[in-house]
């Protein structure tokens, strides 16, 4: 064995050991893309379990009706709050709900999806990221010499509509 394959296979291995202790646990800032559509979000492993094994139009209804199941729709962004790798179950935050929920794991994918819009949902987009961890004071004022936003709604203007005359008695 010549110099450079010793070396080289040190940094391999190097390499390798690094990426394989990467603790992957902490699950803060991770975000997921839903890749279904359907009830498959409920607020308590065993309403899920049971929406999942025994789905039907009247369990998914009443499920629905009562709030311990909710929609999922592919391409929504959540936040991954805990991963149980046991039961292949997720707890997930949704952008807009109060309550965390659980899915199937198997529901979420680590790649970005496109929403039925066509658009790929970023966190900060969906509010799963607050105004303030953005780095702006959420202070909506105008301020002079501000420039509105390219998305703000356009003023009023001239009807296109003609204007009517009142009928000649």
């Amino acid at each position: 064995m010549n110099a450079k394959s010793v070396v080289f296979g040190a940094i391999v291995f190097g390499l390798a050991s690094v990426a394989l202790s990467i603790d992957d646990t902490k699950l803060g800032n991770e975000y997921r893309w839903i890749v279904v559509d359907g009830p498959y979000a409920c607020a308590s492993k065993e309403d899920l379990r049971q929406i999942t094994k025994h789905h039907t139009d009247e369990t998914e209804l009443q499920m629905v009706d009562e709030l311990r199941a909710y929609y999922l729709i592919a391409g929504t962004i959540v936040q991954l709050v805990q991963e149980d790798s046991s039961s292949g179950m997720s707890q997930i935050h949704l952008g807009g709900i109060t309550r965390d929920l659980w899915t199937c794991t198997r529901f979420l994918s680590k790649r970005p999806l496109k929403d039925p819009y066509g658009v790929i949902e970023t966190p900060e987009a969906s509010g799963l990221v607050s105004a303030q961890a953005m780095g702006t004071s959420g202070d909506t004022r105008e301020r002079p010499g501000a420039t509105p936003a390219p998305y703000a709604n356009p003023q009023p203007t001239v009807s296109p509509m003609p204007p009517t005359t009142p009928a000649k008695p």
